[in-house]
């Protein structure tokens, strides 16, 4: 097989079939989570000899920071990115506040921060050469739910919409959760099955997520 860049390694499990991501940069060794929401023991003999750099975190649920100590203490160098104001909310020792627009760059590898605010307020995109890690934010299928203390509907419309769905097309999401057909999708693809992303305006968003909810109770 041909030599590529980086590798992307997907696991899932945790609470509620969530998604952790361990990225290879090919050239130097090193590596990068997003998300700690599966044990390490799910991960470990995927790891390269130089181990993890760096911790990306999409947002601060319980359930993407699950397993955050079993990294923490067995790579007691890794640095733990996370949006500047919940930087207090975990205890690794070694953290990165970032906000939007900042670009962090793990070997050779570099991603940029998107602040995508709405699932919860602070949600964030991570952006690396096509892929779009999109935590709770976006699915396949859907944008992630608004039903929680710090969510905002009003707020997910401005993230998607004016950022996301602002992006190339072709880019690939991997979201925080396995819960549509297939684990990724094209931002085009995605708009395309997604009812929630072909609103006209920000309050026809706001009344489909109603509906979206309404249906999903009925239905539980």
């Amino acid at each position: 097989m041909p030599e590529t860049d980086y590798s992307v390694r997907t696991f899932k499990g945790g609470y509620d079939d969530n998604l952790t991501y361990l990225v290879t940069c090919m050239r130097t060794g090193n590596q990068f989570l997003v998300d700690a929401a599966v044990p390490l023991k799910q991960i470990d003999s995927y790891m390269s000899k130089k181990g993890l750099i760096a911790l990306f975190i999409t947002h601060t649920h319980g359930d993407h920071t699950a397993y955050m100590d079993e990294y923490v203490e067995a790579f007691p160098n890794l640095i733990t990115m996370i949006y500047k104001d919940s930087e207090n909310k975990v205890k690794s020792t070694l953290k990165r506040p970032v906000k939007h627009g900042d670009i962090v760059t793990v070997g050779q590898l570099s991603l940029e921060i998107l602040h995508t605010p709405g699932h919860y307020s602070d949600s964030v995109c991570y952006l690396f050469d096509g892929i779009l890690f999109t935590g709770d934010t976006l699915f396949v299928g859907r944008t992630g739910r608004t039903v929680s203390a710090g969510s905002n509907t009003r707020q997910l419309y401005r993230s998607v919409y004016d950022i996301i769905l602002n992006l190339p097309g072709h880019i690939i999401i991997y979201p925080g959760h396995d819960y549509g057909p297939k684990m990724t999708i094209s931002i085009n693809e995605n708009i395309s099955i997604s009812p929630l992303l072909q609103a006209e305006d920000e309050d026809d968003f706001v009344q489909r997520m109603a509906d979206y909810e309404a249906e999903r109770t009925i239905g539980s």
